[in-house]
């Protein structure tokens, strides 16, 4: 797939969510940065300020490898960071929200749009 671009956040979400389409992704991201989160609050909780490195390493640690083993793709944060970590956010509240199949249903939409689709299930 050849690198995308896009002109807002907005126009770059849709494209995000297809880069998580499958649901093992999304739930580790879910996991991965839940983790980072309760460590580094632990650490800094407990007065320990090298905590907070967890939050990146565990969270990323855990997300990228999701896109290589499970989704098959590189993860957006290389070629668009900010709005990564930005997507990151919004993706983790909506599956908080109860809402993980409006997710599948937005990347469904991209691919359908796009053409870009591998040859597999996008819920798996």
């Amino acid at each position: 797939m050849t690198k995308q671009t896009f002109d807002s956040f907005e126009d770059f979400w849709p494209y995000y969510v297809a880069m998580h389409s499958k649901a093992a992704t999304r739930w580790v991201h879910l996991a991965g940065t839940l983790t980072g989160l309760a460590v580094t609050g632990y650490g800094l909780a407990r007065g320990r300020a090298r905590y907070a490195a967890a939050l990146p390493l565990i969270g990323y640690g855990t997300a990228w490898p999701a896109h290589f083993l499970i989704e098959g793709n590189n993860p957006a944060t290389f070629g668009h960071p900010a709005w990564s970590l930005r997507g990151d956010i919004r993706m983790i509240t909506t599956m908080l929200a109860g809402r993980d199949a409006e997710l599948a249903e937005t990347a469904a939409k991209w691919f359908a749009a796009n053409g870009d689709r591998p040859d597999d299930d996008t819920t798996a």
